[in-house]
């Protein structure tokens, strides 16, 4: 029977997990979305709630114990009677369903309704054509994606586990017990071992040998071991990437706290953001009149395959495409760091009095926090996760500690823990996309945000979850030993074809380190970029080619 306050929680867990999901669409959510783009809000709020629920369900497999043995009957005290292998067959079904089927669709479906999927060329006005649009697209989406997946499932859906084999024979060898036999079984009823037991254990133990089982895998668990593999090389680089920038920026937010300015201070800035207003109005110019230029001249613009997620990359590989691509992608990263700008000159200057002074301060509070979080998971994973055996418990032994006499601490700690990952996730792929022009940026602003930056960072956390979900599990993987989804990272994926040798040489996760290593340096000792030349260099550089 399923634990009552297990039921409770996830019931709570869910309601929460709506309710940040409603409170943080309405609030990021950029006006011109408001009454509009039902579907896309549709397909956040639940890609938020899964996601949510990804990294949660890891506390609470922790706390339903379904892995201990005692559970098949004899010991179920502990036990909290859930069926979590269902709980994780369904997100490991629903994730790659978002990702590649609803987020890329709903994508598309957005970026044709304002004319941008088909950088306003081709794209007409009638719902019909939007539509149409967004599946032609999204079929493309599903071939490449849906023919890697069977190609591999039908190749690799194998897992050769590791065994070690005993030779030996229970017959004449007798058992007896000292329990009252009125209670449930416990190894202490066992009585004590005699010289033949020892004997016997002896003789057993010589024919000892190792071997390997084929075991083939679900569906499911395919799923999971593909989106997984799939994960890892955007949680390896953008997570190490927020390890270190999540919790420095936090700090640097209240360092640069808005500070009131004088008349000399003022009229510096304002003329400052004057001129590199004129700068982009003048790059905007140039790039519509080289556009209008290659019209004419009878040349394609690029076109977009991945809309949010790589807008241009796929559609046109001609030394033209690429630029131009590129210096779109520059041209809105200067519009973005100017509007930044700008809110900072307003909060120290005509919003001063309406700023909330007790933003900084929270600001400081959570990059402290922070700072802890990251140092105990960079420690974490150098002593207990790259080492072949942990050189000391460390977290492990914090969690079980918390286990003695109040367990729900515990579980919170491997959802902060957890979540926090995603956090850095999240930070690093700003981070890595504000200093490496390669991809759109998508950044989160109250107010300001349109779904299809709302879609890519949706669609970024999916990818991250499961790849989140087995590096806590490995990294606890003392403290998680009863779980369910142990049992499938820890056994059936983890040595599974082609997927084995990533997961056994940690590939990933001395990725992840030296990425978290190299940011911290490059942080710590580069100067920051003077934002101002940006557009200086973009609108010389356009000039030069007209």
């Amino acid at each position: 029977m399923a634990d009552w306050f297990l039921i409770v929680s996830i019931v709570v867990a869910f309601f929460l997990l709506c309710v940040v999901a409603v409170y943080f669409l309405v609030h990021y959510q950029h006006p011109d979305d408001k009454n509009d783009a039902y579907l896309p809000k549709l397909t956040v709020l639940i890609g938020f709630i899964l996601s949510g629920a990804t990294v949660l369900l890891l506390p609470l497999d922790v706390a339903n114990n379904e892995g201990y043995s005692g559970c098949d009957g004899y010991d179920t005290a502990v036990c909290g009677g859930l069926n979590m292998l269902l709980f994780w067959n369904i997100i490991y079904l629903t994730i790659p369903i978002f990702i590649f089927l609803l987020i890329p669709f709903m994508t598309f479906y957005y970026e044709a309704d304002d004319g941008l999927l088909m950088a306003g060329t081709s794209v007409g006005v009638t719902p019909n054509s939007r539509i149409a649009e967004a599946i032609k697209y999204e079929a493309g989406v599903v071939l490449i994606f849906g023919t890697i997946f069977l190609v591999m499932y039908f190749t690799l859906a194998e897992s050769a586990v590791p065994v070690v084999e005993y030779r030996g024979s229970i017959e004449g060898v007798g058992v007896s017990t000292t329990g009252n036999t009125g209670l449930p079984f416990q190894t202490s009823f066992l009585g004590v071992l005699t010289e033949t037991d020892v004997t016997y254990i002896d003789a057993v133990q010589s024919t000892k040998s190792s071997q390997t089982i084929s075991v083939d895998v679900t569906l499911m668990t395919f799923f999971a071991a593909f989106m997984t593999f799939l994960g890892w090389f955007f949680f390896a680089i953008f997570g190490g990437i927020g390890l270190a920038a999540l919790p420095l920026d936090l700090i640097l937010g209240f360092l640069h706290r808005p500070k009131h300015m004088d008349a000399v201070e003022f009229a510096e800035a304002q003329v400052n953001i004057r001129s590199r207003v004129n700068e982009l109005v003048d790059v905007g110019e140039l790039m519509k009149i080289q556009r209008e230029e290659r019209k004419l001249s009878g040349a394609s613009a690029p076109r977009g395959l991945f809309g949010g997620l790589g807008k241009g990359v796929a559609a046109s590989f001609s030394k033209t495409g690429r630029e131009e691509r590129s210096n779109l992608l520059e041209f809105k990263k200067a519009v973005y760091l100017l509007e930044t700008d700008v809110e900072e000159f307003q909060n120290c200057s005509s919003h001063y009095n309406e700023y909330n002074p007790l933003i900084p301060y929270f600001s400081l509070v959570f990059g402290v926090l922070g700072v802890v979080l990251s140092l105990a998971w960079v420690i974490q994973i150098c002593i207990g996760v790259l080492p072949n055996e942990p050189l000391t418990p460390f977290l492990n032994g914090y969690l079980r500690w918390f286990d003695r006499f109040f367990p729900l601490f515990g579980v919170l700690s491997v959802a902060i823990l957890s979540l926090y990952l995603l956090l850095c996730a999240l930070k690093g792929a700003f981070k890595f996309g504000l200093n490496f022009v390669i991809f759109q940026l998508h950044p989160m602003a109250v107010g300001k945000t349109y779904m299809s930056s709302f879609l890519f960072n949706i669609a970024l956390v999916l990818l991250c979850a499961l790849p989140v979900v087995q590096f806590t599990t490995t990294a606890f993987s003392d403290y998680a030993r009863f779980t369910t989804v142990g049992q499938v990272f820890g056994i059936q994926i983890r040595y599974m074809k082609f997927f084995a040798w990533f997961w056994e040489s940690k590939m990933f996760v001395y990725i992840l380190v030296i990425v978290t290593g190299l940011t911290t340096l490059y942080l710590s000792c580069c100067k920051k970029e003077d934002r101002s030349k940006s557009s200086i260099y973009l609108r010389d550089r356009l000039r030069n080619r007209t």
